[in-house]
């Protein structure tokens, strides 16, 4: 009788082991990722694209799991990416910030590139991406200041430092900038000329109608411009 008993408690703890065994091999399993916020609209249609450069926000990547089902801050874990940098850029902590250079929408995916389980336990090498959509509203109007002309937006680049002024007169800025100026109306033919302060030098202009490397800046104002300038 004692012997009987003695095999039925074996055999209970052998089940017990086994059962254990399949439940470690059936590790958790990535099936998708989800970002949050879904979505995140910076600026508005009287304000200026550069005027929202250094706005951010700070993005969540959920891992939803199955075996069993359960969601998991994965936000470290994942692989970050803007698919359009000059807009947005997004670091390895999630962290997205406005460039300020382009307006419009672009997506941000979220990616694990070896779909493997907190344990280490590889579910067949796939991979996983979660998206959010950025937006940047366009500049279209100036909210009643400035009449509704064109805006000019000038930012500047380069290590050197310096001032640009224009003719006709209504725009008069110093690094670091940037500056915006709705002083001219539609079609005005409009000369910015770069000035180096101190030990600096010019370097060269980009938007312009004129060559880059060439100082003063021309250009026609028939619409929204942003110029760059840079000194060395």
């Amino acid at each position: 009788m004692i012997r009987k008993l003695l095999v039925i408690v074996v055999l209970i703890a052998l089940a017990t082991v086994l059962v254990s065994l399949s439940s470690c091999g059936r590790d958790q399993q990535l099936e998708s990722i989800s970002v949050q916020p879904a979505s995140e609209t910076f600026g508005a249609s009287n304000i200026p694209v550069i005027f929202n450069a250094g706005s951010q926000v700070q993005l969540r990547a959920l891992g939803n799991y199955i075996h069993p089902p359960v969601t998991k801050d994965i936000t470290s874990k994942v692989t970050w990416n803007s698919n359009t940098p000059q807009m947005m850029t997004v670091d390895s902590s999630g962290l997205l910030t406005v460039t300020g250079l382009n307006c419009g929408a672009t997506l941000i995916s979220a990616t694990v590139a070896t779909n493997s389980s907190d344990g280490g336990i590889s579910s067949s090498g796939a991979i996983v991406t979660g998206y959010m959509t950025g937006n940047v509203v366009c500049f279209t109007s100036s909210g009643g200041g400035g009449g509704g002309n064109p805006a000019l937006t000038l930012t500047f680049q380069g290590l050197g430092s310096g001032a640009v002024s224009s003719s006709p007169l209504g725009l008069s800025c110093s690094s670091p900038g940037p500056c915006v100026t709705q002083s001219f109306p539609v079609s005005t033919k409009v000369t910015l000329t770069a000035t180096p302060a101190g030990t600096s030098s010019f370097g060269s202009w980009s938007g312009c109608d004129s060559a880059g490397t060439i100082n003063p800046c021309m250009l026609n104002l028939t619409a929204n411009r942003n110029v760059t300038v840079s000194f060395n």
